[in-house]
C-alpha cells in the first residue's frame, strides 16, 4: 500500500516530445493537470495542441497538453512544480544547465529515462534534494508527431529520491502520476531497479541495433541469441561485482521477459535508423564503466559499444 502525502504537484513541464515524453504529457494532461511540453524540434510540438497527443496500443486515448516551447528558459516564466526529462541521456549536460535558471527548493526534477546514472548527471548541477529517478516499464514508438503506439504498457513504474528530505515530495509524484493512469510506486531500491532494466536492456538493445533486428527475430535466431546470453552473464556479474541486487532468480527471469519479446525494434535500433545519437554510453557503457571499478572484465558490452560507436558516426 503507498504511503499517503501532503505534497500535491499540479504544474508539469515534460522535456522531450519523443514517444516516452509524449505518454506522460499524455496522461497527466488527461488527469486534468497543467503540462508544458518542451523539445527543440518545433514539427514535434504543434500537433500535441491540436488535435492533442494520440495513444494507441495498449493505452487509447488523445489528450491536449496546455502548452509547449522549444525552449527550457521559456519554463522559468512561470515555473512548473515538476520537470519530467525524457530525452536521451546524451542532452543532459546542457538540459540541466538550463534548468538551473529556476529548479529550487519545491520543485522536482525526474529522470525518466534509460540508463545508469542518469540522476547524478542532473543532481550534480542541481543538487540531490531537486532529483528523482524513475523506472518506467513501457515500450513505444513515434509513428508521427504527438502520435504515438504503446507496444507494452507493464504496470507499476517506480520512483525515489535521492535526498531523504524529498520523500513526501516523491510520494505526492507518485500519487499524482498514479491518479492520471500511470500507476507509479515510491521505493527504496531504485538503483537496484536501474541496473535490472539496464542489464535488460544491453542485451538485447545492442544487439537489435547492429542487426537490425527486432526482438523477436534477434531472441529467436540461434546463433545471435547466443550473443544476448553472453552479454546478459556479463552484465549479471559487473551488477553483483559491485554488490547491487539483482535478486536470485534475475538471470532465468530475464530469458523468460527476453522470450516473449515481440516484433519491436528497441529504441537504440529506432536512433540508428533515424540516424541519431544511441543511449549506449549510458547503458553497455556504465557496465564496461563499473566492470573496471569491480576488477571485471567485459569483452562482450566493449564489442557491442565499439560497433554501435561505428554506426553512430
Amino acid at each position: 500500500m503507498q504511503e499517503q502525502a501532503h505534497y500535491r504537484p499540479k504544474k508539469f513541464a515534460v522535456i522531450g516530445a519523443g514517444p516516452v515524453g509524449c505518454i506522460v504529457a499524455a496522461f497527466l494532461s488527461r488527469g486534468g493537470y497543467e503540462v508544458t511540453l518542451c523539445d527543440v524540434q518545433s514539427s514535434l510540438l504543434e500537433a500535441a495542441m491540436e488535435p492533442g497527443i494520440n495513444l494507441s496500443g495498449t493505452d487509447n486515448f488523445l489528450a491536449r497538453v496546455a502548452r509547449t516551447t522549444t525552449r527550457i528558459d521559456d519554463l522559468a516564466k512561470t515555473p512548473p512544480d515538476v520537470v519530467i526529462v525524457t530525452v536521451k541521456a546524451t542532452a543532459l549536460p546542457i538540459i540541466t544547465s538550463a534548468l538551473e535558471a529556476f529548479i529550487d527548493e519545491g520543485r522536482y526534477v525526474v529522470s525518466w529515462q534509460n540508463g545508469i546514472d542518469t540522476e547524478l548527471v542532473l543532481a550534480e548541477r542541481l543538487g540531490k534534494k531537486q532529483v528523482m529517478r524513475a523506472v518506467v516499464n513501457y515500450g513505444c514508438i513515434l509513428e508521427g508527431p504527438a502520435k504515438v503506439k504503446m507496444v507494452f504498457h507493464h504496470r507499476p513504474h517506480y520512483l525515489q529520491e535521492l535526498d531523504p528530505g524529498s520523500k513526501e515530495a516523491a510520494l505526492g509524484i507518485c500519487h499524482v502520476l498514479t491518479e492520471c493512469g500511470l500507476d507509479t510506486h515510491h521505493t527504496n531500491q531504485i538503483r537496484n531497479m536501474v541496473w535490472s532494466k539496464t542489464v535488460n536492456n544491453s542485451c538485447m538493445n545492442a544487439v537489435c541495433a547492429v542487426t537490425g533486428k527486432t526482438m523477436f527475430e534477434v531472441i529467436n535466431d540461434p546463433i545471435v541469441s547466443v550473443l544476448v546470453d553472453s552479454l546478459l552473464k556479463e552484465g549479471v556479474k559487473v551488477a553483483r561485482a559491485n554488490e547491487l541486487m539483482l535478486g536470485p532468480d534475475y538471470y532465468l527471469d530475464c530469458l523468460d521477459y527476453i522470450k516473449d519479446a515481440g516484433q519491436h525494434k528497441p529504441s537504440m535500433l529506432q536512433d540508428i535508423e533515424a540516424n541519431r545519437q544511441t543511449e549506449i554510453d549510458y547503458i553497455n557503457g556504465k557496465i564496461i564503466e563499473y566492470g573496471e571499478r569491480a576488477g571485471v572484465q567485459t569483452p562482450y558490452n566493449m564489442t557491442l559499444r565499439s560497433l554501435v560507436k561505428a554506426l553512430e558516426n
